[in-house]
């Protein structure tokens, strides 16, 4: 059950988000969502033991460090997959014109300023539309077929220098079976204090 605080949160993030009307066609999925950061913390504690399935090198420098849930973060990635299953787009940057920065500084999170000096900024997300379960959300972030930066995969498994210094992590997972492109919105924002 969700406590009042959070709900209320929640709803914050979603006004801020989008004009915000509860649509019975769109529902998050908070047991795909907990599947999701159980499997990336798995493969973060434990790499190489996934490298042949994720199609990365056994001794690619990934960090250590277990992700911690942050529900303030969780409330961003929340408000986000909803408002993109919602209004059927696929984006960074929402209708608004602003990226996840500026509402993970808008919900509380504090940040250094110059990460959200242009409101399109996305140091802190990655998204993924289409997968049924928050393990294969994972497993093609990771995979990153088609993406030559290997971003996605950097940014989970905390590879290279600024990424290794993020800590905290919220995702949202949202259904949407008809009316839109994909069938699940799904945002994973990994982040960390100023």
């Amino acid at each position: 059950m969700i406590k009042t605080s959070k709900l209320i949160a929640f709803i914050f993030i979603l006004l801020t988000i989008t004009s915000f009307q509860p649509d019975n066609k769109v529902t998050m999925d908070y047991t795909e969502a907990q599947k999701a950061y159980e499997l990336l913390n798995e493969i973060r504690m434990n790499p190489v033991k996934y490298h042949k399935a994720l199609h990365y090198k056994k001794n690619l420098k990934t960090t250590h460090t277990q992700l911690q849930w942050n529900d303030t973060l969780a409330e961003v990635a929340e408000a986000k997959a909803y408002d993109m299953a919602l209004h059927n787009y696929f984006d960074h940057v929402d209708r608004k014109g602003f990226g996840i920065n500026y509402y993970i500084e808008k919900a509380g999170y504090r940040m250094d300023d110059m990460w959200t000096k242009n409101p399109k900024n996305n140091f802190f997300e990655s998204l993924c539309g289409g997968d049924e379960t928050g393990e294969q959300v994972i497993i093609d972030l990771i995979t990153d077929k088609d993406v030559e930066s290997l971003k996605h995969r950097k940014h989970l498994l905390g590879v290279g220098e600024w990424y290794s210094t993020l800590k905290d992590i919220g995702i949202g997972f949202a259904r949407r079976e008809e009316g839109s492109f994909y069938t699940t919105y799904i945002s994973i924002v990994i982040a960390k204090h100023q």
